[in-house]
């Protein structure tokens, strides 16, 4: 139980807030300047070096959520750089990303699979229970749904469906919740949780199966078994690099870490000196710091964010650092939003000083930022003219014709014009 708590005793450097989040935005790529030409395999190395993992997420209101944190960092990019990144291979482009279970559903680097074997076995007790059920309503699916993939892969659950011969009778729903979904599709989710299937690649964002054996490198898959408390801190010392200063649940966060590893590996960081504890002010709880993170002297530029950027996914610490309190309003009725369906956080010169309820409208070539709002105390000004050339950007880069702003917000008014002067 000792080792598992961090000891503060030690604790030398005290770190302003505003330290503290100049910190936060370098580790994460906002104090890189975007690049003046082609974005390159390079960037996006770059830029996963620094952020370690990129969430998926199914919502297609504006963009793919994946997308997005490489625009708000690397500016217009040609998307393929990132799927070609995440579900291709070949000899001289290999690929850098594989799907799993990471914050949450993720592309994280292939190197990075082992990782995660702890979480295979974590699935596959954890679930054992439910999937008793269905072995004992289908014998031998599991063993056909692989088979099946390891003839037609990749390939999707509806494939494997009448790859299998199951009539629609036969492909059962089961009643309630995320649980509500055929045979076959449980039996290829406890596959890929437990390691083994994985993503193949994706059609039209949905998930084809593989085998792992044609998806990683021979390398990860021979690699010798990464010991649990290993893993975990190799994951910790990660997640540290990502935040450059942050609370042991927030490191904690960024790969859903049970408590008792997280702070087992994040002692051992600090004996290694890899982290330091730090104290910062405001901050009610000990914070770390990783000794290589850097403490910009100012932050310029522009940044949309969308909700599930890891700059701000974990609410509570966007909320210490920014002073910022954000929550996504998909799941509130609509007459009780503030803000809006699909908000992004607008962050300018460090701060976050606005929000954008964005649409993107194809049949209509228009980006709509239905919901534009500044933040009080800002220069509404100044933040209107940079959000409408922010806004677009992202418009040029999705290949729309327009940008309109409204009809909600304060600050309509002010981006309608810079968008009407901009042409």
């Amino acid at each position: 139980m000792l080792r598992a708590i961090v000891s503060v005793m030690n604790v030398t450097t005290t770190l302003s807030a505003d330290a503290a989040r100049r910190i936060a935005l370098g580790a994460q790529g906002f104090t890189d300047a975007r690049p003046g030409g082609e974005v390159s395999r390079r960037h996006l190395r770059r830029v996963l070096d620094r952020v370690r993992l990129i969430q998926l997420d199914s919502v297609n209101v504006a963009v793919r959520a994946h997308y997005m944190p490489l625009f708000s960092r690397l500016g217009a990019y040609p998307v393929d750089l990132l799927d070609e990144a995440a579900w291709t291979h070949r000899a001289r482009r290999p690929r850098l990303l594989v799907e799993y279970w990471a914050h949450e559903a993720s592309l994280l680097p292939v190197e990075d699979w082992p990782l995660f074997r702890w979480r295979m076995r974590h699935f596959e007790a954890k679930y054992a229970h439910r999937y008793a059920a269905l072995l004992k309503r289908a014998p031998g699916l599991f063993a056909d749904v692989l088979a099946a993939v390891k003839e037609l892969g990749p390939v999707g659950a509806g494939a494997l469906e009448d790859e299998l011969g199951l009539t629609r009778a036969q492909a059962r729903k089961a009643p309630g919740g995320w649980w509500n979904r055929s045979d076959v599709k449980h039996a290829c989710e406890w596959l890929f949780s437990t390691g083994e299937l994985t993503t193949g690649t994706r059609r039209s964002f949905q998930r084809l199966y593989d085998l792992p054996e044609r998806v990683l490198p021979p390398e990860v898959l021979s690699a010798p078994p990464v010991p649990d408390d290993e893993a975990a801190r190799r994951l910790m010392l990660g997640a540290a690099v990502a935040h450059g200063v942050g609370t042991e649940p927030d490191l904690r966060d960024y790969y859903r870490l049970p408590p008792e590893r997280s702070k087992a590996a994040l002692f051992d960081l600090v004996e290694e000196g890899l982290v330091e504890a730090v104290t910062v002010a405001g901050w009610r709880h000990p914070a770390y710091r990783h000794v290589d993170a850097r403490t910009p002297r100012g932050i310029t530029g522009r940044a949309l964010l969308c909700p599930f950027d890891p700059l701000i996914w974990r609410r509570e610490r966007t909320e210490r650092i920014f002073d910022f309190h954000y929550r996504i309003e998909i799941y509130v009725p609509e007459p009780k939003r503030v803000y809006g369906y699909y908000v992004f956080p607008f962050l300018l010169d460090g701060e976050l000083v606005g929000r954008v309820d964005l649409k993107t409208d194809r049949p209509a070539g228009v980006l709509r930022a239905r919901g534009v709002f500044a933040e009080p105390g800002v220069d509404t000004r100044r933040v209107g003219v940079e959000l409408a050339a922010e806004l677009r950007s992202m418009a040029d880069w999705l290949g729309l014709d327009e940008v309109v702003a409204g009809p909600n917000g304060n600050l309509v008014k002010e981006v309608g014009a810079a968008l009407a002067a901009s042409g």
